[in-house]
Order: C-alpha cells, then structure tokens, then sequence
C-alpha cells in the first residue's frame, strides 16, 4: 500500500455511512460520486473493510487483499496482456470495464465468502463499464446475493445507465479547498515554489490526485506565460513560443495533460470572475475548444510544438485584448 492519506472532504460521507451501516437494513447499491482524486477508491475499500469485519474473526492488514473484498478496474487490454499479468510482469490496461470481468465477479457471488456473512464488490471507475458489462451489473443490483454490497466509484454519475443510478444510494464527494490541498502536499511532500504551488491548486480546482500530479509538473512557469496570454494579445507570438519552449518539444503525455489541465482551469477561472458578457462568452467558447483539443490529442498524434501554438492562439483569442472596445 502507498502512504495513508489523511482526507478532510470525507467526514459527512462517513457519517453517512456509519448511520446507515449501523442501522437494521443497510442498502446493498451504493454509488460513490465526485471528481477524479478525491480519495474516492481509499474510502471504498476503508468502508469495505468495515463492513465485511467480524468480532473475533481476524482480518487482512490491508482491505485491497481481503478474501472478501472484490475489485474491479482495468485488467489487461489482450491476451499478451493477460499472459503478462500471469507472470508477474508489467502489462499495458483495457480502457473499459468488460463484461468477462463481471461475469467472472458473478460466478464469485455464488460461494459463501470466505471469512464472515458478508461479501463487497468495488467497481472503479463504474463510467467505464462496457455497455454489455453495465446491464450485467444491473441484474446483480436488482437481485443481490444475501450479505452482498456494491461499491460504484464515480467520476461523472451521468455516464452511468439510469438504471443503475436508481438502485444506488449516493455518496458525495466535495471538491477540497486550496488550505486543505496545500496541507496535503506539504505531508506528501511536494514541491513547495509558490508559483509552481499556486498553479497547481489552479489547475486541480479541488482534487488532490490532480495536485500531487502538477506540482510534479512544475507548472508556475507555464502558469505564467499563459497568464500573459490571457492579458494580451501577443501580436510577435513571442508568449506562444515561450509557451511551445516550457512545453519542451519532446513532452510525454502526463506533460501535455497537465498543460491542457492548467489552460483549462485558468480559463475557467476567469469566466467565473469577468464581469463582461462577452468576455464570459469567448472563455467558454475557448474553454469548449480545448476540451476537444486535449481528447483528440492522445489519437491524433499532434506535434507537440503545434499543440503548444494552438493552445496559445486558443488563449489569445479568449484575452481582453480581444474584446471589442465597446464591450
């Protein structure tokens, strides 16, 4: 297990699940919901833990290797994968949930578990679930085996099918303030150069997972340039090449996400702040546009000194300095 991480936002989510894991009827669907890195996963398996607990009945140190405690997320993306996975070695993911898994899962629910009258299964993320694994899922929800619970980790609840949405109880997961996710970094020990740190707060907009991946990023740099971007109108492209040049021409993915993350966040920002309905209009429209710009990325095998120009000139039409005098 990785250091145990001390999570503030998850105090009325505990309440919530203490009173009802302690009252005669405990619902069996339960939907965890907020963005991504928002200790979502720890709490599903610290709650799994709890309530798969027996008085007398010895427990596995950690919940992630309880008997009783089923995960599902990604497995191996093929065969070769699989073979990989076999033997112990690194193996490239699936991108979904499939349906094999959940079959696999529902074969499982037909023993007794193995150390007390209870059994959890853990779906994460539930957004990914293939069409075909999702309405599988659906007739274990509507026909739960005695002393079985599911746990549905949820970035976007939406993505899910409403069927599954009404046989969940949901938990909700608030975004963390930046004194909490500064406090965070700080224990985890991250980077602690103010600008870097304030443009990773910006950029997480309230996830902790988010953070910790910025602040490696060392983005107040970046921060920087597309600040001056946003404040003007850059007519030498002198703030877009500097942007191109931080970017560095040979950026992996995390790089270029965080990049996307950072823009996008900052831009939002100022579309909560700006009092000009026209301003508001060109940040949402640019907002809207790096959005798509950052899924088709990863697919379209961009040059990444384009990239960074296109980022740039998204920026520099979304600025004041392209507001029409007359507002």
């Amino acid at each position: 297990m990785g250091a145990k991480v001390d999570w503030p936002n998850h105090e009325r989510a505990w309440r919530e699940w203490r009173t009802a894991s302690g009252g005669t009827r405990m619902h069996h669907g339960w939907m965890l919901a907020g963005k991504r890195g928002l200790g979502k996963h720890d709490f599903a398996l610290a709650a799994a833990a709890e309530l798969v607990a027996e008085a007398g009945v010895p427990q596995p140190a950690d919940p992630a290797n309880h008997p009783d405690i089923i995960v599902l997320t990604y497995g191996p993306k093929d065969d070769k994968a699989e073979k990989a996975a076999a033997e112990g070695k690194p193996y490239d993911r699936a991108r979904s949930i499939r349906i094999k898994q959940i079959r696999a899962m529902q074969r499982r629910l037909t023993t007794r578990p193995t150390l007390g009258a209870r059994r959890v299964v853990i779906v994460d993320p539930a957004d990914d679930l293939e069409r075909a694994a999702a309405n599988a899922l659906l007739k274990s929800l509507e026909e739960p085996p005695q002393g079985t619970f599911f746990l549905l980790v949820t970035h976007a609840p939406a993505r899910l099918l409403p069927t599954i949405r009404s046989r969940c109880r949901v938990l909700r997961f608030p975004p963390l303030s930046d004194a909490q996710l500064s406090a965070m970094l700080d224990a985890a020990g991250a980077s602690s150069d103010p600008a870097s740190r304030s443009a990773a707060l910006k950029a997480a907009e309230g996830s902790f997972g988010a953070a910790q991946r910025f602040a490696e990023q060392d983005l107040g740099p970046l921060a920087r340039v597309m600040e001056g971007l946003l404040d003007g109108a850059d007519p030498a492209m002198t703030g877009r090449g500097e942007l191109a040049r931080l970017i560095g021409p040979r950026a992996d993915r995390e790089r270029l996400q965080a990049t996307f993350d950072l823009a996008q966040a900052m831009v939002a920002s100022r579309a909560r702040e700006t009092g000009s309905n026209a301003r508001r209009g060109a940040l949402v429209e640019a907002h809207s546009r790096l959005v798509r710009l950052a899924g088709e990325a990863p697919t379209h095998n961009y040059d990444t000194g384009l990239l960074a120009l296109e980022i740039g000139t998204l920026l520099v039409e979304a600025s004041a300095a392209s507001e029409p005098a007359d507002g």
